[in-house]
């Protein structure tokens, strides 16, 4: 059946800002749904608040509105757009529930807009728990015993009829939000009452615990005309009991039996058509009983899923394109496979390889974080690899996950003494951690068997005895040098050992071992990811490295690359996305394949992160899905180099992954476009930078670097306290800190030294009450221009990448921004800048005036070049590449920031409510997952934009709670007077309380926590406080006010730390009261 031809327009709802549970994967889905459906002739209406996506780009839609993705602001703008139909299934949960939400409330019905992709219904009998219980006993599917609660009384009584331990999973909610398993009544209890705040609908389905049992996904597409195939399936090597987003998982399910598999494929099929799914994608996720093949059905998700992401990645069946053109009327057998252009679409995909999918964490980022996995999700992005065995395949991924590992790494078992009680090791097993998967080898290391290891963890035996002759092969590689025979050497190459692996068990350098490989000629070879294993031409090249014989006796590498003799540039990736490296750099890396395109390059990608846009198979010419090491680089680079013309590596834009890389391969003579490495390693040397700007004659704080606590206790007595400190070449701030005193400063130092090495730490006189500007800069040899300057809201001392910013600045004076734009422009011209660059300012009032200093400079792409981009209306990252390869500045028309007709915001989104226990205060390492942006005439509504899309709710009446510092009180009052005005009550500690009646503001005393009850956290439980201004300083202040940043956070209370946050917060309440906000597509800004 061809297209609807009675829609003309569609709404696509985004996923709004990245967090756990729902990262770029939908970026990626929903990019390529916008793609396909105005390539389909349809007028596209997209709403979305990230801007850091590509999907927001105003290429992509007709009318692209960043804004909050509310139910209120939504049918603001179905009302301007009148669209005929709402696509939900491409902006995860965040979508469907909107879409709901607008259902219920008679709004799609009242505007004649139609759900399109899945119907209401379908959706509602998925994402009810007690629903989809009955539709699936309708099916005979069995689903794991469970009551859904409303309450906590009614999963009392659920308690008792189910018995200890317990799943606890929410309705309508991502990621396992608010869910977790229960072991005892207290965790329980907190659980559930956790599980009802974050459910939608106010309702837990309590479950029987399955934990132990084996867990597999089958994701499935289904069209109107009930065609229906099995994209793949996915088995997840942890055991249940571990989400699925937070497991290693591989792809095809590798333990199954063929008739498990089609018990499982059949029951997957009767789920979409019990459920209703009859035009997209679905993941079905079930459960096997180990011990008696029994199957039970866990969950389905109606819509794109993070699977989804990975599945298409995997087998080269783009899931979101085809899912979003049977939302319009197309059948599988119309569409057309992209990646052999003969088969069509219901050609159910087939793959001969294996690919393995393994989670990051950033734990590291909360201190006193759990890092046990449990139902609830906590990684904050994957990396995939491809190869020809399971070992090769894990092998692979694990030197991809960017955590310094080279396979299977030696790890220190806590607690443990080689040849005693070995009950420090069960306990390793037996929790699930991020880093379960290397104490397994290590426990086989150790002597344990496979018995004993599958006991303790429950993980499937067959990938044990897997993993168990990758060690034994280390063990005859420990005895031994560095193998010289080319068919013992090929023989490790093909289990997935790398160059460096091999290096550290033979006692040798990986340039030794990379040179004896090279003399012996073993090689990768390279093959391509064709949907069909190889039963058709794949005529895109999608590739990924083996080494695997040929079946042609003597022929070691059958090789799929066939290079081009075309003119190339290499953009080397981020890699999987982590806190302080995210979807930001991967938009850079976007941007450079689509503009060297269209200025005659022939552009390849080196990337392994499964849910980003840069990974999809048409973003550039050809993509290798490798890990982003030197070895795996360089053998890409020296297959590449055998036809054509490599002009060069593209290292800025990937974040530090690729950074890392420059001096490697300016070593082995790749060039590298745009700025040099040598600048950009200056600009990290914080000695040759500390010269360079004594020669420019420009202010830095006071600082020192220092490899030892003597040495840093020198620099401290000279600079005095409070002293920023940090460890160099680190990206997002990691283990960055604000410390006041030596005993801490001492310890701080000798802790860097055991986790870095011999990196040197940076020490800088700390600036308080001093204003952060962030500047991006676009260069060539002869010109700069100021791309931006954005006015950090937060204080220095909170990290760029987690503070407000205003974009034009909102309190920077005339001569300042001045000042800002020549010293920029100078420092541009001293690193010979090519492309792009980001200064980071601090500006301070002194006796003398205002005082400038440069904090840091960056000669790459930044994390806010997507902000910057969308907010003035230039492709910076695009304009910037073609720079690098050799176009002029001076050819392209900028528009000046200056000239911007609205005010942006940017605002940062924290994952606080997925770490109970973790304290919510911001400081200098960066602890945001990703931002949303505030658009709109004026700055208070721009603000409260940015808040209610970070999910912080402002108040237009009742009580401000108000508790600042000594130095804060004084700044505090103004605050206080207007939001009395506008009708808000006051309430205080003591301290400000006494400090606020002397200056005449009506305010009620309330007692700290420590001075008895009720309290302040009684009153936030019990809803008497809407809004909070609260700072610290010292360490005593700061943990005394930890349980109201807690309670804050648990009960969804707007909580401001600086006074600047506080006075932002009291312009945009001011702006609401005064007018209503509006809605407007960033076409007509």
């Amino acid at each position: 059946m061809p297209k609807r031809k009675d829609i003309k327009s569609i709404l696509i709802i985004g996923a709004g800002p990245i967090i756990i549970g729902q990262a770029c994967e939908f970026d990626y889905s929903g990019s390529q749904a916008c793609k396909v459906l105005k390539e389909e002739g349809y007028k596209i209406i997209l709403v979305n608040s990230n801007p850091a996506t590509i999907m927001t780009d105003p290429d992509f839609a007709h009318s692209t509105y960043i804004e909050p993705i509310t139910p209120e602001m939504v049918t603001k703008i179905i009302e301007k757009e009148n669209p005929d139909a709402l696509l939900p299934t491409m902006g995860g949960q965040t979508a469907l529930n909107i879409a709901m939400s607008l259902s219920r409330r008679g709004v799609l019905k009242k505007h004649k807009v139609e759900l399109i992709g899945a119907s209401f219904k379908a959706i509602e009998k998925a994402e009810d728990r007690e629903l989809f219980k009955k539709a699936m006993e309708n099916i005979g599917l069995e689903t794991p015993k469970g009551i859904l609660a409303h309450n906590m009384q009614e999963a009392h009584l659920s308690l008792k009829k189910i018995g200890l331990p317990v799943i606890i999973r929410p309705s309508f909610t991502l990621g396992g939000t608010g869910g977790g398993i229960a072991y005892n009544k207290t965790e329980f209890e907190e659980i559930v009452s956790r599980g009802l705040d974050a459910s939608p609908v106010e309702s837990v389905l309590i479950e029987e615990s399955v934990i132990g049992w084996k867990e597999f996904e089958m994701e499935v597409v289904r069209d109107k005309n009930d065609n229906a195939i099995i994209i793949c399936s996915i088995e997840n090597i942890d055991p249940m009991g571990v989400h699925t987003g937070d497991s290693i998982t591989v792809a095809p399910a590798l333990t199954l039996t063929d008739k498990e598999y089609q018990r499982m494929r059949n029951a997957s099929i009767k789920v979409l058509r019990e459920i209703g799914v009859e035009t997209g994608g679905s993941n079905v996720q079930f459960a096997i009983n180990p011990n008696n093949g029994k199957m039970v059905i866990i969950e389905m998700n109606p819509r794109v899923s993070r699977s989804s992401a990975l599945a298409s990645k995997a087998t080269g069946f783009p899931i979101a394109k085809v899912a979003a053109r049977l939302a319009v009327g197309y059948t599988l057998d119309e569409i057309q496979n992209d990646i052999t252009k003969t088969t069509p679409a219901s050609f159910e995909p087939s793959i001969d390889y294996v690919v393995t999918k393994i989670p990051r964490f950033a734990f590291e980022k909360f201190t006193g974080a759990d890092n046990t996995l449990t139902s609830s999700m906590k990684s904050v992005g994957e990396t995939m690899s491809i190869g020809r065995s399971f070992q090769e395949s894990i092998q692979k991924a694990l030197r991809s996950t960017e955590t310094d590992l080279d396979g299977f790494t030696n790890i220190i078992i806590p607690n443990y003494t080689r040849g005693e009680d070995k009950e420090s090791i069960y306990e390793v097993l037996s929790r699930p951690t991020p880093e379960r998967i290397l104490y397994i080898a290590q426990a086989l290391r150790e002597g344990l068997s496979i018995k004993e290891i599958h006991n303790a963890s429950k993980i499937d035996t067959w990938f044990l005895s897997q993993i168990e002759e990758i060690i034994n092969i280390e063990k005859t590689l420990n005895k031994r040098s560095c193998p010289t025979n080319k068919e013992e050497l090929f023989y490790l190459k093909s289990k997935g050992f790398s160059d460096s692996r091999i290096a550290f068990l033979t006692n040798t350098d990986p340039d030794k071992v990379r040179s004896i490989r090279r003399k012996l000629d073993v090689k990768p070879s390279y093959k391509r990811i064709d949907s069909c294993a190889a039963e058709f031409e794949a005529k895109t090249p999608y590739l990924y490295s083996s080494y695997e014989r040929s079946s042609i006796e003597n022929d070691y590498y059958s090789d799929e690359s066939f290079v081009t003799n075309k003119k190339k540039i290499i953009i080397l990736g981020g890699g999987p996305n982590r806190i302080g490296q995210g979807i930001e750099f991967d938009y850079c890396c976007v941007h450079a394949a689509y503009a060297l395109k269209t200025i005659g390059y022939e552009t390849i990608m080196i990337n392994c992160n499964p849910e980003t846009v840069s990974t999809d198979y048409d973003t550039s010419d050809r993509l290798y899905f490798e890990p982003l090491t030197e070895e795996d680089v360089i053998e890409i680079i020296t297959n590449e180099s055998k036809n054509g013309l490599i002009k060069g590596c593209i290292v800025q834009y990937g974040g530090q992954t690729p950074l890392k890389l420059s001096g490697f391969l300016e070593k082995n003579d790749i060039p590298i476009i745009g700025t040099s490495p040598k600048m950009i390693d200056l600009a990290e040397d914080r000695d040759k930078f500390t010269k360079l700007i004594k020669s420019l004659k420009l202010l830095q704080p006071p600082h020192g670097i220092c490899n030892l606590s003597s040495e840093a206790i020198k620099i401290a007595d000279r600079i005095g306290f409070p002293v920023l400190v940090r460890p160099s070449y680190v990206l997002g701030g990691r283990a960055m800190a604000i410390i006041h005193d030596k005993e801490t400063l001492k310890s701080y130092v000798n802790k860097m030294v055991k986790l870095f090495g011999k990196s040197p730490i940076l020490i800088d006189s700390f600036l308080s009450d001093a204003t952060e500007v962030d500047v991006d800069v676009i260069a060539d040899r002869n010109t700069t221009i100021i791309a931006g300057i954005m006015e950090h809201i937060e204080e220095a001392g909170v990290h760029s990448g987690d503070s407000a910013c205003a974009l034009p600045p909102h309190t920077l004076s005339k001569q300042v921004i001045k000042e800002i734009e020549k010293q920029s422009k100078i420092i541009s011209k001293a690193l010979n800048v090519v492309g792009l660059m980001n200064i980071q300012f601090a500006i301070k009032n002194s006796n003398t005036g205002v005082d400038i200093y440069i904090l840091e400079v960056n000669p790459r792409a930044s994390r806010t070049i997507p902000y910057v981009s969308k907010s003035t209306g230039n492709q910076f990252a695009g304009i910037a590449a073609k720079i690098m390869a050799g176009k002029k500045l001076s050819n392209f028309k900028i528009k000046s920031w200056k000239n911007m007709k609205n005010v942006s915001i940017k605002e940062a989104v924290f994952p606080f409510s997925r770490f109970p226990g973790v304290d919510t205060l911001l400081g200098p390492e960066m602890k945001s997952t990703g931002e949303v942006m505030g658009l709109a005439h004026n700055f208070g509504h721009a603000y409260a934009k940015a808040q209610i899309s970070s999910g912080s709710k402002l108040p237009s009446s009742g009580t401000l709670f108000v508790s600042v510092k000594n130095s804060d009180k004084e700044k505090v009052v103004l605050v206080c007077k207007e939001m009395i005005s506008i009708g808000f009550n006051i309430i205080a500690t003591s301290g400000t309380s006494s400090f606020l009646k002397n200056k005449g503001i009506e305010v009620k005393t309330i007692n700290k926590v420590r001075e008895g009850r009720p309290h302040l956290v009684d009153s936030i439980k019990d809803g008497l406080v809407q809004i909070i201004f609260n700072t610290t300083e010292g360490q005593q202040s700061i943990k005394e006010s930890f349980s109201l940043r807690r309670a804050a956070i648990t009960y969804g209370i707007p909580y401001y730390t600086t006074i600047a946050g506080c006075k932002a917060a009291t312009e945009a309440i001011i702006s609401l009261k005064r007018e209503k906000l509006g809605v407007a597509s960033i076409q007509s800004y």
